[in-house]
C-alpha cells in the first residue's frame, strides 16, 4: 500500500513534470532545435498545494471507492491536456519511447533482418550486410520457426509482437530455430543483438549521364551524412544536375533539414526562422563553406504527404529562387515540437513554435477542427485538387514575393512552381484488385524464394531485370492471379500491364539487390521525374 506521505511526494514529482511541460523549461533532448540543453530544476518552485490537478489526484488516491492505477490516471491527465492543444503535441508512454525515437535516432537494436509474414511464418527477405544475423549465418529465405524455444510459426502472431521478441538491448543474445530450403532439420542460431541502421536515403542513381536522383524519406540524425555521401558518389559519376525526391517524406528533425538546404545555398542566405509564445524569434541562415553543390541545377519533388522538415527544405529553396519545385501541394505542417522526458521514462513532444520560410510564410494549415485537419488529404481528393491546380484557392493576404519576383503563398503547405496531377493513366479494375489483395508483392516474394540462387547469380540489377523480362514474368503473374480468382482482362491489361510488370520486376530485383535497384525500375514511368529531367535538360 502507498502511504499518504509517499503519495504526496510522488504527486510533487508528477506536478513538477507537468509544470515543466506547461512552462516550457528545457529538461533534456530538444527535438526541433539546433542544440540540446539540460536545465536543473528546483521542484519547490512548481509545487502548489492549491493546484487542482494535485488536489484531484490526491483525492482520488486517498478516497475513491475502487482501487485505481496512479500511473494510468497521470497518463490520462497528460493525454487529456495535450489533446486540447494542436494535433502534433503528444504523450509517448515509456513502453513506446524507444520505438518512437528510432526514426529520429536513425538506428535501433535488433538482429538485422527484413522479414515478411508468409502463411503465418516469419520469412527472411534480406539480412543487413555485416549485421548480427548475417554474421550468425542467417540467409534470405530462411523461415523462423522458434524464438527462445517459443513457436512463432503458424500461430497467427502479430508482427509487432514478433518484433518485440527479436529486438532487445545491444549485446544481448536471442536463440532462433530456422527452416531452410533443402535442409531436413531445423537449424539453430544464437544471434547477438546490435545497433541496426535505419537509412534516410532510399535511393541514389543517375537518371541521365549528367542528372542524378536522390530519394530521402525522413530526416534523422544520420540524414545529412547519408545525403552528402550519396551526392559525392553521384558527382563522381558525372552529376551536374539533381532531382531531389522528398515525396511522402513526413519530416523529422529540423537540423538535417537546415543542413540539406545549406548544401545548395550560398553562405548567409535565410533558410527558416522559428517563433513561439515562449520562444523568441530564432533565424537560421546558411553557413556553407563547401560550395560544391551551390551551382548544381536542382529540381525538387513534393506531394501531399511531404511534411514538416521536407517543407522547410522546399520552402527555403523556393523562397531563395534556388530550385524549381514540382508536384502537388505539400501537407502543411509548420509547427516545431520539442521532446521532454518524464520521470518514468515516458516523454512529451510539445509544440513550442511555428516555423516560417525565408519570405515570412507560415505554411501551417488550420487545426481548429482536428477531425477536419486529419481528413484534409481525403478532402483534397474529393474536391479535385489532385487532378487540377485550378481547384486550389489561396488568400491574397497570404501572398509573398521571392527576391526574383516569384509569387508564393502561405497558409497550408508549399505550392509547387509546376503542378503535376496524380497519374491515374495506368489504373484499371484489374490493377486495383491485384494491388488491394497484395498479389504483386506476394508473387514477387514467392518467385524470388523459389529461384533465389539462380537470381543471385546475376552480375547486377540491370542484368537481372533483363533476364526477368525475357523469362516472361508478367505472363506467369497473370496465371498466378487467375489461381487467386482474379481473371485476366485483355482491355484492362493493356492499360495496366506495363505498370504491373515494372512493379513485379522491381520487387524481385529489390529482394536480390537493394532499394536503389527498386526505384531505378519503378521510377521509369514516373511523370514527375520525367518533367524534372525535361526541365533540367532544357535548362529552364
Amino acid at each position: 500500500m502507498i502511504t499518504r506521505d509517499k503519495k504526496i511526494n510522488f504527486i510533487i514529482f508528477a506536478l513538477a513534470a507537468i509544470a515543466l511541460l506547461l512552462l516550457g523549461v528545457n529538461v533534456g533532448i530538444r527535438l526541433g532545435k539546433r542544440t540540446s540543453a539540460v536545465t536543473s530544476v528546483n521542484r519547490s518552485l512548481f509545487y502548489r498545494p492549491d493546484n487542482k490537478i494535485t488536489q484531484t489526484l490526491d483525492l482520488i488516491l486517498s478516497s475513491y471507492v475502487d482501487s485505481v492505477s496512479q500511473g494510468k490516471l497521470e497518463e490520462d491527465a497528460i493525454a487529456g491536456m495535450l489533446g486540447t492543444l494542436d494535433p502534433h503535441s503528444q504523450y509517448i508512454p515509456a513502453a513506446a519511447f524507444a520505438s518512437a525515437n528510432e526514426p529520429i535516432e536513425g538506428n535501433f537494436s535488433g538482429i538485422g533482418v527484413q522479414f515478411n509474414m508468409l502463411n503465418d511464418t516469419i520469412t527472411i527477405i534480406n539480412t543487413i550486410p555485416k549485421g548480427p544475423s548475417e554474421k550468425a549465418g542467417i540467409l534470405a529465405g530462411d523461415r523462423i520457426i522458434l524464438v527462445e524455444g517459443r513457436t512463432v510459426s503458424g500461430v497467427k502472431m502479430a508482427s509487432d509482437e514478433i518484433v518485440k521478441m527479436l529486438k532487445g538491448k545491444t549485446g544481448t543474445k536471442v536463440k532462433v530455430s530456422v527452416l531452410r530450403r533443402d535442409e531436413p532439420d531445423l537449424l539453430e542460431f544464437e544471434i547477438t543483438r546490435d545497433k541496426i541502421p535505419l537509412f534516410s536515403v532510399d535511393a541514389a542513381y543517375m537518371l541521365t549521364p549528367e542528372t542524378g536522383y536522390v530519394k530521402v524519406h525522413t530526416f534523422s540524425k544520420t540524414t545529412i551524412e547519408e545525403f552528402a555521401k550519396a551526392l559525392e558518389q553521384l558527382k563522381e559519376r558525372g552529376m551536374r544536375k539533381l532531382v531531389l525526391d522528398l515525396r511522402n517524406n513526413a519530416g523529422g528533425l529540423i537540423d538535417p533539414a537546415i543542413g540539406m538546404a545549406e548544401l545548395f545555398l550560398p553562405e548567409g542566405k535565410p533558410i527558416v526562422y522559428t517563433e513561439g509564445n515562449e520562444r523568441p524569434r530564432t533565424d537560421y541562415r546558411s553557413k556553407t563553406r563547401d560550395t560544391t553543390y551551390v551551382r548544381t541545377e536542382l529540381a525538387l519533388l513534393i506531394n501531399e504527404s511531404s511534411a514538416s522538415a521536407s517543407e522547410i527544405v522546399s520552402g527555403a529553396l523556393q523562397d531563395n529562387d534556388r530550385s524549381v519545385i514540382i508536384g502537388r501541394r505539400s501537407f502543411g505542417k509548420g509547427l516545431v515540437q520539442e521532446q521532454y522526458p518524464l520521470i518514468d521514462g515516458s516523454a512529451v513532444r510539445l509544440t513550442v513554435a511555428r516555423y516560417y520560410t525565408p519570405t515570412g510564410r507560415s505554411i501551417q494549415k488550420p487545426y481548429n477542427d482536428k477531425k477536419q485537419y486529419f481528413d484534409d488529404l481525403n478532402e483534397r481528393y474529393r474536391h479535385g485538387e489532385m487532378e487540377q491546380a485550378d481547384s486550389i484557392r489561396f488568400n491574397d493576404s497570404l501572398k509573398y514575393v521571392t527576391p526574383e519576383g516569384k509569387t508564393v503563398y502561405g497558409g497550408g503547405g508549399i505550392m509547387p512552381d509546376i503542378f503535376m496531377p496524380l497519374d491515374t493513366s495506368f489504373y484499371s479494375r484489374y490493377y486495383e484488385r491485384v494491388m488491394r489483395r497484395g498479389l504483386v508483392y506476394r508473387f514477387a516474394f514467392e518467385y524470388t524464394d523459389r529461384r533465389r540462387k539462380e537470381l543471385a547469380a546475376s552480375p547486377d540489377d540491370v542484368a537481372l531485370e533483363k533476364k526477368l523480362r525475357s523469362d516472361g514474368v508478367m505472363e506467369q503473374f497473370i496465371r498466378y492471379a487467375e489461381r487467386q480468382s482474379v481473371a485476366r482482362n485483355a482491355g484492362e491489361l493493356k492499360i495496366s500491364g506495363a505498370a504491373i510488370e515494372d512493379m513485379l520486376i522491381a520487387y524481385i530485383v529489390r529482394n536480390i539487390f537493394d532499394e536503389t535497384a527498386f526505384y531505378r525500375i519503378i521510377n521509369r514511368q514516373d511523370t514527375m521525374i520525367q518533367k524534372a529531367v525535361e526541365l533540367l535538360t532544357e535548362n529552364r
